[in-house]
C-alpha cells in the first residue's frame, strides 16, 4: 500500500541513562528531537512529548511532511547521519533523538525514543506508564500493529484473494470491537487515566482514517465506523491540545500520496471522523511555533 509502511531496521538505539555513569543521561537542552508528524512514530512522539511537558527541556524540530531525500530520508538530517556514522549508507529518516553536545544521533528508534522520553526527561503531564501497566500497555500496542494497522494494509492490498482480504478485515474488526467495548465502560483504553496506550490507540486510528480506508471498500469502511464509541474517543483525544495541536491532515494526505502503491478503492470517498476542526486547530499552532517559538526549542523546517 504505501512504500512508508515496511518497517526499517533503524540505524542507531542508544538510550538514555539514569545518570552521568550511562553515557547519555537526561539534561535540559542537551538533546533535540527532529520529527516529521505525517509519520506514525513523529506524530506518537511529538505527542507525547506535550503530554509531558517537555518544550521547554527538549526541543524539537518539525521536518517535511514530505521525505525530500531517497530512500525515504530527509536532507536536514544527512549531516546528523554522517557525523554519527562514516558513510552512513541508509536514509537519513526520522524520528531521530540527537545528542546538541556531540552532534550526534542518540536514537532513531522510535518505541526506544517514547520509553525514554517517559521514563527519564520527567515532565509535568500525566505518567503514561503507571506501575503495574507495562504488560496492558504493551497488549494495545501489539493489538494496534498487528491486529488493526497490518490487517487493514493486508486487506486493502490489491490482487489478494477474497478469502485473504476478508480474513483481514475480520481480524481489524474483532480488534476494533475489543476496544470499542473497553472505551464503553472506561473513559480511556485501560480505565479512567490517560496512557501510553492511549496515545498510540489514537495515532493508530487517526492512520486507519486518514491512510488506510484508501484502499478500502465502502462496505468495509462502513463496518469500521460503525464503532461509534471508539472513534468519538478518537474525536474527544482530538480536542486535547497536546493531540489536536500536532495533527497535520494535510501532511499526512500528502506523504501518503507521495509514496502509495496501492489503489484507490471506494472507501476513499467515505470518511470516518471529521478531524477539521482538531486540524484548523494544529494549524494555528504550527505557524504560531514557526513565528514565535523558535527561541523557546521549537524550529521548523519545511520545503
Amino acid at each position: 500500500m504505501s512504500a512508508t509502511s515496511s518497517a526499517a531496521v533503524p540505524s542507531f538505539r542508544s538510550r538514555i541513562g539514569r545518570d552521568a555513569r550511562s553515557g547519555y543521561y537526561a539534561v535540559p537542552h542537551r538533546y533535540r528531537l527532529h520529527l516529521a508528524l505525517s509519520c506514525r512514530h513523529g506524530l506518537e512522539i511529538a505527542v507525547t512529548h506535550s503530554l509531558l511537558g517537555l518544550a521547554d527541556r527538549l526541543p524539537v524540530t518539525l521536518l517535511p511532511a514530505v521525505p525530500d531525500a531517497p530512500g525515504g530520508g530527509h536532507l536536514a538530517l544527512r549531516p546528523l547521519y554522517d557525523a554519527s556514522e562514516h558513510q552512513h549508507r541508509g536514509p537519513a529518516a526520522a524520528p531521530v533523538l540527537s545528542d546538541q553536545w556531540t552532534g550526534r544521533i542518540v536514537s532513531s528508534h522510535g518505541p526506544d525514543i517514547l520509553r525514554d522520553l517517559a521514563r527519564r526527561f520527567g515532565g509535568d503531564g500525566p505518567v503514561l506508564h503507571p506501575c503495574g501497566t507495562e504488560d496492558a500497555v504493551r497488549a494495545v500496542v501489539r493489538l494496534c500493529e498487528q491486529d488493526i494497522t497490518a490487517s487493514a494494509q493486508r486487506a486493502g492490498e490489491a490482487g489478494i484473494a477474497p478469502s485473504v482480504r476478508d480474513a483481514a478485515l475480520a481480524t481489524l474488526l474483532d480488534a476494533l470491537g475489543e476496544l470499542e467495548r473497553r472505551i464503553g465502560s472506561h473513559e480511556y483504553v485501560l480505565g479512567d487515566r490517560l496512557t501510553a496506550a492511549d496515545v498510540r490507540l489514537w495515532v493508530t486510528l487517526v492512520q486507519l482514517d486518514t491512510v488506510h480506508r484508501h484502499h478500502l471498500d465502502a462496505a468495509a469502511v462502513h463496518r469500521i465506523a460503525d464503532h461509534r464509541r471508539l472513534w468519538a474517543y478518537a474525536r474527544r483525544l482530538a480536542q486535547h491540545p497536546a493531540f489536536g495541536t500536532h495533527l497535520d491532515l494535510d501532511g499526512i494526505a500528502r506523504r501518503h500520496h507521495a509514496h502509495c502503491r496501492g489503489e484507490e478503492a471506494a472507501g476513499a470517498a467515505t470518511r470516518i471522523v471529521d478531524w477539521a476542526s482538531a486540524d484548523a486547530v494544529a494549524a494555528r499552532a504550527r505557524h504560531q511555533c514557526g513565528h514565535a517559538q523558535q527561541g523557546h526549542g521549537q524550529q521548523v523546517v519545511r520545503r
